[in-house]
């Protein structure tokens, strides 16, 4: 695939392409861009996350839902703690404000039908993982689009922490992936239901902002 087409702004703007990054969504059905969310939401998004994951505010990720939502490290052990879109902080209200834009341009563009936005802190301690897998629960298809923002300044390929995404649909995790160094202010934006990924274990404390675009489904 080829680099998504990023328009020529400084990191300390936040990403304004969204017509070319809908081209190459459209296209290969996933996409990378760098210094989405501008510096200064970034960084205060670290501050804020820093204090909250110090403060003992996450929670152990779980698997599944309903009855059969538990916590197995062996699959994944981060941590996460939801937002919660009526109560947003600024730094928090940021990233939603950014998120709503994207969310619009995509339903211009590309006629998807996304209406809201669901989204959590996550920090995956060194040596944290999550094995391969797909964003949409069995029988459900209100997830579209996964979007992962990495809050991660001066990360380095020897800190690991790898977004492995398997990007051949049909081969599922016998196919070709890419390795996306989860670096501060990137976005990764695919398809829910059709991309297996996982996340490899990091050397050092790893933080993201998790979300799925979802659509009604009748």
């Amino acid at each position: 695939m080829n680099s998504p087409r990023v328009a020529d702004l400084s990191p300390d703007a936040p990403f304004t392409d969204f017509d070319g990054l809908a081209d190459d969504l459209s296209e290969a059905g996933y996409v990378v861009v760098p210094d989405f969310l501008g510096r200064q939401t970034g960084e205060t998004l670290v501050e804020e996350i820093t204090t909250l994951w110090n403060d003992g505010s996450y929670r152990a990720a779980a698997v599944g839902r309903g009855d059969e939502r538990q916590i197995r490290a062996e699959i994944r052990s981060d941590h996460v703690r939801w937002l919660d879109p009526t109560a947003l902080t600024t730094p928090q209200a940021g990233y939603w404000e950014q998120m709503e834009r994207l969310r619009v341009a995509l339903n211009r563009t590309l006629y998807l039908g996304l209406f809201d936005l669901e989204a959590h802190l996550a920090c995956f301690p060194a040596g944290a993982h999550y094995k391969a897998h797909l964003d949409r629960h069995r029988e459900s298809e209100v997830r579209q689009l996964s979007a992962i923002v990495y809050l991660n300044p001066e990360w380095s390929t020897e800190d690991g922490g790898e977004l492995r995404l398997y990007t051949d649909r049909e081969s599922g995790t016998g196919g070709p992936f890419l390795d996306v160094i989860p670096g501060f202010g990137k976005l990764v934006l695919f398809l829910s239901g059709d991309f297996w990924h996982e996340v490899l274990p990091a050397r050092r404390e790893r933080h993201s902002i998790t979300g799925w675009f979802r659509r009604r489904v009748e």
